[in-house]
Formats: structure tokens, C-alpha cells, sequence
């Protein structure tokens, strides 16, 4: 059994053999719970460095989808707040929109793009 830490979080990660194939999963260290997928391999180390991959992408796929929830949380609060914006600031405000609805659309991107990458 190998702990192993990835982003924040702290796992064990242990590997078994049966049938001559070998099955290596995660438990998160700091309460014992099961995480992720059962990855396999024909040996022990293929199979464990399968699972760290995985491990790796699913961090980032975490963070990746942070960042677009906080984006998509600033981009309706300016869709509020211009709401309420009288008509001097209106282009203020729908330049705030704009802006709000790019860092939308790149975060959605990286999003798409560490999604390609999911490990098989």
C-alpha cells in the first residue's frame, strides 16, 4: 500500500492480484472512503500507475470545473447587478457582461480540453 498525494487530497493506494491480472484502487486517507475507478493492468505497477494517472486528471477535472461555477457565479451576478443599473451605466454594465461572458467561455474551454483528457 502507497500513500500518495495529489492537489490536496491524501490517498492510499493499494493493488491486488487475481486471475493473473491485478486491480489497484484508492481509499482517501483522511476517512477510509473508496475513491475513483478500479483501474487494472498486468502488473501491479501498471495497474497502480493507472490509478495515479487517474487520480491526477480527476484533481484537475475538480479544479477546472471550480473555476467555471466561479465564472459562471460572476457572469450572473453582473447580469443582475446591470439590472439595476441606470441608463448612464448601462455600457459600463454591458461591458462588465462581455467581459463576464469571456471568462465564461474560456473556462468552459479548459473544461472541454481536461475533459479530452481523461484517462481510459
Amino acid at each position: 500500500m502507497a500513500e500518495i498525494t495529489v492537489g490536496a487530497s491524501r490517498y492510499l493506494v493499494s493493488a491486488s492480484e487475481k486471475a493473473g491480472a491485478w486491480t489497484a484502487v484508492a481509499t482517501r486517507a483522511d476517512t477510509g472512503e473508496r475513491f475513483g475507478v478500479e483501474c487494472t493492468g498486468e502488473t501491479e505497477a501498471a495497474a497502480t500507475a493507472r490509478l495515479k494517472e487517474w487520480l491526477a486528471w480527476q484533481d484537475e477535472h475538480t479544479r477546472a470545473l471550480a473555476a467555471l461555477q466561479r465564472v459562471q457565479h460572476d457572469y450572473h451576478r453582473s447580469v443582475a447587478a446591470s439590472a439595476f443599473a441606470g441608463p448612464a451605466a448601462g455600457l459600463e454594465a454591458e461591458g462588465r457582461q462581455k467581459e463576464s461572458l469571456d471568462f465564461v467561455e474560456a473556462a468552459r474551454q479548459q473544461l472541454d480540453q481536461v475533459r479530452a483528457r481523461r484517462p481510459g
